[in-house]
């Protein structure tokens, strides 16, 4: 028998979604200085599948002394709402602690034809307290159950979208690629690992103009998922997948400007057609004023 995976559109479907899941956890929270400037980055997307438009989206992150919050917004555009049309949001906001940032509350939804998904987590010092989807999907014995294990020491997905860099030194150091982090979607706990790749330039039709880290990103699944999809495999395997960070201004905090996924029908690319970033004063510099 064959070992190639041959490639259904179900299969293709699924990769794509996989990819997306990929797309809002590229990156990871890490331990760092206690802030004293804030920022805020407002920007916009455009996924496309081959060259091929489809999808756009917006992310929002503020940034502050003591709180952060980001929320995200995508649909479906251009050939793709020929075959399947869909929206979706999600947003976390959590607690700036000594540098850190500590998710309480995660929170997305995706509307794909007349079936809407809602998944909801709380969390606590980074474990999890509650978690929901709503409707409930139905039990699948081919599933590996998430443990209580699995839910403690995660952060969730949103909050994973950006990376804070420790330290006082440069933001954009190669350092900053090699991190990894434990992630808990709501159904599926997975890590994901970078390692730095080369620098580069990049140029937003609107925004930002200047360096960026080129990270690999690896994709390890632990729990809540199904070890036979295809999509799964070829994501566990995948080894050209790519991440693009750049600065937000004012803080140490780096976003995704462009991410990059292989995959049998070409790469699955999604980039900033607007990054803007702005450096905000600190709470008690604005009311010294």
């Amino acid at each position: 028998m064959s070992t190639s995976i041959r490639y259904s559109p179900k299969a293709t479907s699924a990769l794509i979604r996989h990819a997306g899941l990929l797309a809002g956890a590229m990156a990871v929270v890490m331990t760092a200085e206690p802030a004293t400037a804030q920022g805020k980055l407002d920007a916009r997307y455009e996924a496309s599948l081959a060259g091929i438009e489809v999808g756009k989206g917006a992310w929002v992150i503020q940034v502050d002394d003591d709180f952060y919050s980001a929320s995200a917004t995508g649909a479906t555009s251009g050939v793709m709402q020929a075959f399947s049309s869909g929206h979706g949001r999600g947003e976390s906001q959590g607690r700036v602690i000594n540098g850190q940032l500590v998710p309480g509350n995660y929170t997305a939804s995706i509307t794909g034809g007349k079936k809407t998904e809602t998944i909801r987590i709380t969390l606590a010092n980074g474990n999890v307290k509650e978690s929901s989807i709503e409707p409930e999907p139905p039990p699948d014995d081919d599933r590996i159950p998430v443990t209580d294990a699995h839910r403690r020491g995660v952060i969730d997905p949103m909050t994973a979208s950006f990376l804070r860099v420790p330290g006082t030194g440069d933001v954009l150091s190669p350092d900053s690629c090699r991190v990894s982090t434990p992630i808990f979607d709501g159904r599926m706990r997975y890590d994901l690992r970078m390692e730095y790749k080369r620098t580069e330039t990049v140029k937003a039709e609107k925004g930002y103009r200047g360096p960026a880290l080129v990270c690999a990103v690896y994709f390890k699944p632990l729990s809540g998922y199904i070890p036979d999809r295809a999509a799964i495999k070829y994501l566990i395997k995948q080894r050209d997948m790519e991440v693009w960070l750049a600065p937000i201004a004012g803080t140490r905090v780096l976003a995704p400007y462009k991410l990059k996924i292989p995959t049998p029908l070409g790469n699955a690319v999604l980039e900033a057609t607007q990054f803007i970033t702005q450096a905000t004063p600190p709470k008690s510099a604005s009311r010294a004023q």
